[in-house]
């Protein structure tokens, strides 16, 4: 019977894939994936298995968001059980509501399947709680890029009193967002960290204020995710996942 599941694959530990969703790649007739799927999880795929590369980069996509509804509504059309493996939540900054408009417009039966977003997933792994009593009791997830015409004044003003930040997409734009940021009322103190490759062996960290940070995390490119808040300054005492891999290396080479 056809259908297709839009399940969230994590944020990039293997681990990290819910139960549900690894149902859904275990009984796939045809897999789409994303980049930032761990290409790990595709072993659990069946042997003949149709696997369909999808991956978006900056500046260069396999296939654009109308192709990949085409191929969604292609398969299942043709009676196969269909898996869209998207890299953290299908509904958080993965266009997972315009795939399912484009299923449900078609009357193709589908299931979402909610996984672990970098929001909440690559601050946890760098010791950076998004909310604590006495640091911040409010949190925004917010794209770091805005459409072409959107004001960009009128765009950051409104998250400059939330408390932490999660920015997802924002690592091009690092300066205007630290430059908006600053103009519409954070302090130049305020903490930032940028979560390269979060919760994955490539996972790297860097911190500063938004007055700093631009040069501090200069070499960090995408996939990137930004927190700004009191929250950042937990790091220190909570960074848990860096002494981790130090740990597992020397038990390595000590056997």
């Amino acid at each position: 019977m056809r259908k297709v599941y839009l399940v969230g694959a994590g944020p990039g530990d293997p681990d990290l894939i819910t139960v549900k969703g690894l149902k859904a790649i275990q009984q796939a007739d045809v897999i789409l994936y994303d980049r930032l799927v761990n290409a790990e999880l595709l072993n659990y795929a069946k042997k003949d298995a149709e696997l369909v590369y999808c991956g978006k980069r900056p500046g260069h996509h396999s296939f654009n968001q109308e192709a990949i509804n085409h191929l969604l509504c292609k398969f299942a059309n043709q009676g196969k059980i269909v898996t869209r493996l998207k890299g953290g939540d299908p509904f958080i900054f993965g266009r997972g509501g315009e795939e399912a408009e484009a299923l449900a417009k078609k009357q193709i039966p589908f299931e979402i399947v909610p996984g672990i977003t970098s929001g909440a997933a690559a601050p946890a792994y760098a010791g950076i709680p998004l909310t604590h009593r006495d640091y911040g009791s409010n949190v925004a997830f917010v794209a770091g890029v805005t459409k072409r015409d959107e004001n960009l004044d009128e765009y950051w003003a409104r998250f400059s009193k939330v408390d932490t930040l999660c920015i997802y997409m924002g690592v091009k734009n690092l300066p205007i967002i630290c430059e908006q940021l600053i103009k519409h009322g954070k302090d130049t103190s305020t903490p930032i960290a940028l979560v390269h490759w979060g919760t994955t062996d490539k996972q790297q960290t860097v911190t500063g204020t938004l007055a700093t940070i631009c040069e501090r995390a200069s070499s960090l490119e995408n996939p990137s995710l930004i927190i700004v808040g009191e929250v950042v300054r937990l790091r220190e005492q909570l960074q848990w996942f860096e002494k981790l891999k130090v740990y597992n290396d020397v038990n390595a080479i000590t056997g």
